[in-house]
């Protein structure tokens, strides 16, 4: 409890004192993050729209692939992007690996799984019955899709939150990517577990707190703008 305690303490004096490195690496978070779930939902809502509106064969394979995504282990998305971001790999040339972009990358394979069967199961939910109306009083294909996605929106902002949270909470993918560089790579995850690693359990505690302080003010703002419009 004691040592809780200090890091809290910690954690608000290094707020208070407007730590250019803790803010650089609470900034640097924010940005990879916010910058894969953008590129999740434009992925994952076009996908997931049309995987809820359409029927074909392998569609329940799809879907199926689709849901184990969901849960799919950072670690295991790092050791594939490296992969394909090694000097040796297939975008090795372009010299991406162990930076920002290679963590962009990395989170966007694992919050674009998340944003499309959270998309899919929206559309879903919207009764069959009221796209055979939409389309009876002549509404175009287009038309009723941006029907269909203006009436589930408020569950879709679920999946924005269930993409960003997984995103800027996980450490393997951005450790393994990423390399954890001072002033280029490390966010708060990864300066958590160095901190930890070097025994500065302090430190740590600060910095996970302000990643959960982080989290809950977007939870906040994204569940207030859900909560408002239900209202």
């Amino acid at each position: 409890m004691e040592l809780i305690g200090q890091g809290i303490v910690q954690a608000l004096r290094l707020l208070a004192s407007g730590d250019a490195e803790v803010w650089q690496i609470t900034w640097l978070s924010l940005g990879i993050s916010a910058t894969a779930t953008l590129l999740s939902l434009v992925v994952g809502i076009p996908l997931g729209t049309a995987l809820a509106l359409t029927r074909f064969p392998g569609r329940g394979l799809v879907v199926s692939l689709i849901n184990t995504g969901m849960g799919l282990p950072p670690v295991v998305v790092g050791l594939f992007v490296t992969i394909v971001l090694w000097r040796n790999g297939l975008l090795g040339m372009l010299e991406l690996l162990y930076t920002p972009t290679a963590m962009i990358l990395a989170q966007l394979v694992i919050a674009a799984p998340i944003v499309t069967g959270l998309t899919l199961a929206a559309i879903q939910q919207v009764p069959y019955k009221f796209r055979l109306q939409l389309l009876a009083l002549g509404a175009s294909r287009a038309q009723m899709v941006w029907t269909l996605l203006k009436e589930a929106r408020l569950p879709m902002l679920a999946a924005v939150m269930a993409g960003f949270g997984a995103v800027i909470s996980e450490v393997g993918a951005s450790l393994m990517v990423g390399g954890n560089i001072k002033g280029s790579t490390r966010v708060l995850t990864t300066a958590t577990v160095l901190e930890t690693s070097k025994g500065n359990f302090d430190a740590a505690i600060a910095l996970s707190l302000i990643l959960l302080l982080v989290m809950f003010l977007v939870n906040w703002a994204l569940t207030w703008i859900q909560q408002g419009r239900r209202a």
